[in-house]
């Protein structure tokens, strides 16, 4: 599904990019109600889990850790960290927002993993996953231009950016109510184990076909580098 060029992976050697293709994604009104209990037992789960953690502690764990010292080399803060902190020491919810991002946020906060969503229909193949110059510019989600840090790790269709650690996703391939057929992507950067992000690919697959039993799977792969 992706393509891994030999800048990348001489830049950060020992990282993985993990990808999932899911298809026939319908949610109906029973599996919307579904993903909101599911919604509400995961957030006590996870608050259950954190409860004895300070911020410190949290930094400490893996993948945080490895995700911290990426960030830091970009002056900047891992957002899945605040989402985590957020949800359990200020009793914040997971945005009720669209379910495939729901469920994404889901796995993101149970394995810690940075993930971004994609609609398939609207990316221009092949996917290559590369190392930016600082001269690249995209669209964020929240609809401003953003140009990239030389150095980060980012994701390019034929028609550009869909992708880059520290800015996100773009908003050309977002996820929309009308997405049926979506492909998530995984960045860890190195020091984090493969074990892990094929176990997370997994749970978006498993938690998706919870609210959507018929959910076709098209595809995992993870590639090293």
């Amino acid at each position: 599904m992706l393509q891994i060029t030999k800048e990348l992976k001489a830049a950060y050697p020992g990282g993985w990019i993990g990808a999932i293709l899911l298809k026939n994604i319908e949610v109906s009104k029973t599996g919307e109600k579904v993903l909101k209990k599911m919604t509400e037992d995961f957030e006590d789960r996870l608050r259950y889990k954190y409860k004895d953690f300070s911020h410190v502690e949290l930094t400490l764990l893996e993948p945080i850790k490895s995700y911290i010292y990426y960030y830091k080399r970009f002056k900047k803060t891992y957002h899945v960290l605040l989402q985590l902190e957020s949800l359990i020491f200020k009793k914040k919810s997971i945005p009720n927002v669209i379910p495939l991002v729901v469920i994404m946020f889901m796995a993101e906060l149970k394995n810690l993993l940075l993930t971004a969503g994609h609609d398939i229909h609207s990316i221009a193949p092949p996917i290559r996953v590369g190392l930016s110059t600082g001269k690249e510019k995209y669209t964020l989600l929240n609809g401003t231009e953003k140009e990239l840090v030389a150095g980060d790790m980012m994701m390019t269709d034929r028609e550009g950016i869909i992708s880059s650690i520290i800015y996100g996703p773009d908003d050309r391939t977002q996820i929309t109510k009308f997405t049926r057929d979506v492909l998530y992507t995984v960045y860890a950067p190195p020091g984090i184990e493969e074990k892990l992000l094929r176990e997370h690919l997994k749970d978006i697959h498993c938690f998706l076909q919870i609210v959507v039993p018929d959910v076709q799977l098209e595809g995992i792969e993870v590639y090293p580098l």
